[in-house]
C-alpha cells in the first residue's frame, strides 16, 4: 500500500487584531447614532470617527440576507479584508466602521464588490474630512 501524501500549503494570512474589531452593542449603537452612512444595491456603510490611534470594524450579515453559513463567513472575509487594505493603502482619519450586507452577493462579482466597498469608504471618509 502506498502512504497518502499530504500537501501542506503555506498561506500567508493577514487576520484582522480583536482590538480592530467592534464588540458589544454599544459600539456599533454609538456609529449608527452618528448617522454618518453611505448605502448602495449591495452594502450599507457607517462611519463614526473614534479618537484612536487604529480603525475598528463591525459585520453584520443578517441570516436574512444570507443563508448559508458558509457564504456568510466569506462575505465576512471580504468585508475583513477590504477594510484591512484600505487602512493600509491609504492616510485616512482613525473611525469605527460597520458595514451591513444589503443583498446576497454571488461570487462572479466578488472584485466588483470589494470596488464597491472600497469606493463607499472612500466617500464616508471624503465626507468626514
Amino acid at each position: 500500500m502506498q502512504a497518502k501524501q499530504r500537501y501542506i500549503i503555506s498561506v500567508t494570512t493577514h487576520s484582522l487584531p480583536k482590538s480592530r474589531r467592534l464588540h458589544d452593542a454599544a459600539a456599533f449603537a454609538a456609529v449608527f447614532r452618528f448617522r454618518h452612512q453611505v448605502r448602495s444595491h449591495y452594502v450599507q456603510i457607517y462611519a463614526k470617527p473614534n479618537g484612536l490611534p487604529y480603525s475598528r470594524l463591525g459585520i453584520i450579515v443578517s441570516k436574512k440576507v444570507e443563508r448559508g453559513a458558509v457564504k456568510r463567513n466569506w462575505i465576512k472575509r471580504l468585508f475583513r479584508e477590504t477594510f484591512r487594505t484600505f487602512q493600509n493603502n491609504s492616510g485616512t482619519e482613525q473611525m469605527d466602521w460597520v458595514m451591513r450586507l444589503r443583498h446576497p452577493v454571488s461570487a462572479d462579482i466578488a472584485t466588483q464588490f470589494t470596488a464597491e466597498i472600497r469606493l463607499l469608504m472612500h466617500q464616508l471618509q471624503k465626507c468626514h474630512d
